[in-house]
């Protein structure tokens, strides 16, 4: 990182949220609240998908680490956010920043496959249910968990490995509450255009196909209920399917709009607002619309409960 009229960079400020300071307690609040209701939500999940046998079937092995995934993907960045916003320097480590760019993507991305998984299960159970238990065999099933991890380790590498090499100048303020690539890409020094093209392809690999994937299981799984014409049938497609494409679109719409089809146009609040979005609103939100609201847990959450009950009595 040291070139001719340049400085080493040890670390950097994050200029965090456009928040006005008389606002600044009250939404610190804000944000603890939601990030402790991401994390007590997505461990109850875990908890009882494991403490409990009727649930271990596919789409919950998906569903724990879609919840492991989201878990940590909050705690990549609201701890650093919640210190900073209290913090008179908001500054993050170089290494620090290196490193919460490689967490921020792998559990970002891993979310992503999970999802994947997620919707061709649902697709297999939905129109071909007779063929299910011999086509989402637990083969089949840990293979595409062990997948998803594989291939987004390597997908975060890479991009944290590219970071690397960039050199930054003396401007080490981020527009941002974390270590975001493109704000600094924005800093560095050096030549981007090797971390923008495989920003673009491996966005496009990582985002845009298993989003059309996802749409595309969901298609096939309203076409499959509607195929018979019944009031019943299409309150099935839509609790089937509203919800987990309102969050599938949260977080894909803003990931895409913000990291494959940037605009000039766009100002540093209106990226923060996104980033916001995808990286705490919707890992909260996931244990409600993929699990508190399915009657599978609320059952799991009932007998826990009652066994809890017996051994404190007896």
């Amino acid at each position: 990182m040291i070139g001719k009229n340049q400085t080493v960079i040890s670390e950097f400020v994050l200029l965090g949220l456009p928040i006005d300071p008389d606002q600044r307690d009250l939404f610190y609040a804000l944000f603890l609240v939601v990030y402790v209701t991401t994390i007590v939500g997505n461990l109850l999940i875990i908890v009882l998908i494991r403490l409990d046998s009727h649930l271990h079937t596919p789409m919950y092995l998906f569903l724990s680490n879609l919840s492991f995934s989201d878990l940590c993907f909050s705690s990549v960045t609201m701890p650093k956010l919640l210190q900073n916003m209290q913090s008179q320097v908001p500054s993050i480590p170089y290494a620090g920043c290196l490193t919460q760019i490689y967490f921020f993507l792998f559990f970002g991305d891993l979310g992503s496959f999970l999802l994947v998984a997620m919707a061709y299960d649902r697709y297999v159970a939905i129109c071909f249910p007779l063929h299910y238990t011999t086509i989402m065999s637990p083969k089949l099933c840990v293979f595409l968990v062990v997948l998803s991890w594989v291939l987004t380790m390597f997908h975060a590498m890479l991009h944290t490995l590219l970071m690397a090499r960039l050199w930054f100048c003396a401007d080490n303020t981020i527009p941002h509450f974390f270590c975001d690539m493109s704000a600094l890409l924005k800093l560095a020094c050096s030549d981007t255009q090797v971390n923008e093209l495989v920003i673009f392809i491996m966005g496009g690999l990582v985002l845009v196909i298993p989003f059309l994937l996802i749409i595309m299981s969901y298609a096939q799984i309203v076409s499959s209920i509607l195929k018979v014409p019944s009031a019943r049938g299409i309150r099935k497609a839509c609790s089937t399917c509203g919800s987990h494409l309102s969050v599938v679109s949260l977080f894909y719409g803003t990931v895409i709009g913000l990291y494959l089809c940037p605009s000039m146009n766009n100002s540093t609040v209106k990226e923060t607002v996104m980033a916001v979005m995808y990286t705490v609103v919707t890992p909260m939100l996931n244990p409600f619309i993929y699990s508190l609201r399915n009657r599978d847990m609320k059952g799991a959450l009932r007998r826990v409960f009652c066994r809890m009950k017996i051994t404190f009595f007896v």
